[in-house]
C-alpha cells in the first residue's frame, strides 16, 4: 500500500509537469523526511522528462545543530550530483510566523530571479491538520482554516505544489526506510515552547487517546467542506461585487449590499477595499461600516477613518476616498 503512495505522488508530479509544461524546478527542503522522500522522486524525473531542478534550504540557525544538518544536506544533493542554495537568517528567532513569512519570502524572491517556473514543498497531511489546529486556536477566518492546497499561484508565472498533502508522515517515514533515505532528525522537533510541537506531540495523541482515535481523519473531512464551502462564498463574493460597483468611480451600491447576508457584506467590503485601495480593514472595522450601511437613519455622510482613506455614503453609494 506504501509502496501505491510513493507511484501515486510520482504520477501526480508528472501529471503537473506535463500539464503546465515545467521545464525548471525548484525544491524546498529541510533534510526530513518529506523532502528527503521529494528528492528521490525528482531525481527519478529529471532522467525521464529532462527537467532542470535545484534544491533550496533556509537555514534559520536556532539550532545547536544547524551546522551540521547544512552540511548533511550539502553532502546528500552532491552524492546525487545535483546543486542547492543555502540561506543563513542572521536574525535569530524562535516564533514559528516569523520563520515561515521569511522562508516563503526568500524561497519565492529565489524562484523569480532566477525563472523557476515550479516550487515544490514537503508539506504532509499532517502538516495540513497541525496547521488547522494551530489557525482553530487563534481563531483565524474560514481560508486559513483551510489554506493549504495541493496546487496555488504565488507570484506572476511561478507555481507552487504540494504533492504530499494527502500523505500521513508515519507513510512518508516507511518509504523512507524501505530506501534507507538519509533522514535528518531535527531536535527542534521536541522544543515545546514551539507550539506546533505541543499539537504534534501531545494535544493530538491525548484526543486520539481519550477522546476520539479517528480525530485526524474527522479534520480532514471538515477541511474538505470547508474548502467547498469556501469556494461558493468567495464566487458569491465576486458576482455580487461586480454587479454593485459603479461604472466610473470607486464606490459600490450599498442598497445592493445590505440585502445580503451578513457573511457576504464582510467578503464584499474586504473585496472592494483590496480591490481598489490593497488596503485590509480589520473586522471590528468592517462591523462598523456595515452598521451604518444597514442604519435606517445616516446622521453623517462619513462613517469612520482609516489611516489614510474615508469612508463615507452618497446617495445609494459606498465610497472609499483617500484624505487630502
Amino acid at each position: 500500500m506504501k509502496q501505491l503512495d510513493l507511484e501515486k505522488t510520482r504520477t501526480l508530479i508528472k501529471y503537473f509537469i506535463k500539464k503546465y509544461r515545467i521545464t525548471n524546478i525548484l525544491l524546498a527542503i529541510s533534510g526530513g523526511q518529506d523532502s528527503i522522500y521529494l528528492i528521490k522522486i525528482l531525481e527519478t524525473l529529471k532522467k525521464q522528462l529532462n527537467l532542470q531542478a535545484s534544491y533550496i534550504y533556509i537555514d534559520h540557525q536556532w539550532k545547536k545543530t544547524s551546522k551540521q544538518q547544512v552540511k548533511h544536506v550539502i553532502n546528500y544533493i552532491k552524492l546525487i550530483k545535483s546543486q542547492i542554495i543555502v540561506y543563513q537568517i542572521n536574525k535569530i528567532t524562535l516564533s514559528e510566523d516569523e520563520c515561515r513569512k521569511c522562508r516563503y519570502n526568500i524561497i519565492i524572491q529565489h524562484a523569480a530571479k532566477y525563472k523557476f517556473q515550479l516550487i515544490i514543498t514537503g508539506h504532509n497531511a499532517t502538516d495540513y491538520i497541525e496547521t488547522f489546529m494551530q489557525n482553530l486556536i487563534k481563531g483565524s477566518s474560514i481560508e486559513s482554516l483551510s489554506n493549504l492546497a495541493i496546487k496555488s499561484k504565488v507570484f506572476y508565472d511561478i507555481l507552487m505544489l504540494r504533492p504530499l498533502i494527502k500523505l500521513n508522515r508515519d507513510k512518508i517515514y516507511w518509504i523512507c526506510k524501505k530506501f534507507y533515505l538519509p533522514i535528518w532528525s531535527d531536535s527542534t522537533n521536541y522544543l515545546y515552547r514551539i507550539q506546533r510541537n505541543r499539537i504534534r506531540q501531545e494535544l493530538i495523541p491525548y484526543i486520539k487517546k481519550y477522546l476520539h482515535k479517528n480525530i485526524e481523519n474527522n479534520i480532514k473531512s471538515l477541511l474538505i467542506n470547508h474548502h467547498y464551502q469556501n469556494e461558493y462564498i468567495k464566487q458569491s463574493v465576486i458576482k455580487l461585487y461586480i454587479k454593485s460597483q459603479h461604472n466610473k468611480r470607486a464606490a459600490i451600491s450599498y442598497k445592493k449590499i445590505n440585502t445580503q447576508n451578513f457573511i457576504l457584506q464582510i467578503k464584499i467590503i474586504q473585496l472592494f477595499c483590496f480591490d481598489n485601495f490593497q488596503i485590509h480593514l480589520e473586522n471590528s472595522k468592517i462591523i462598523k461600516v456595515i452598521n451604518s450601511i444597514n442604519s435606517k437613519s445616516i446622521s453623517s455622510p462619513r462613517i469612520i477613518t482609516y489611516n489614510n482613506f474615508n469612508f463615507f455614503i452618497n446617495n445609494s453609494w459606498f465610497y472609499l476616498s483617500i484624505k487630502t
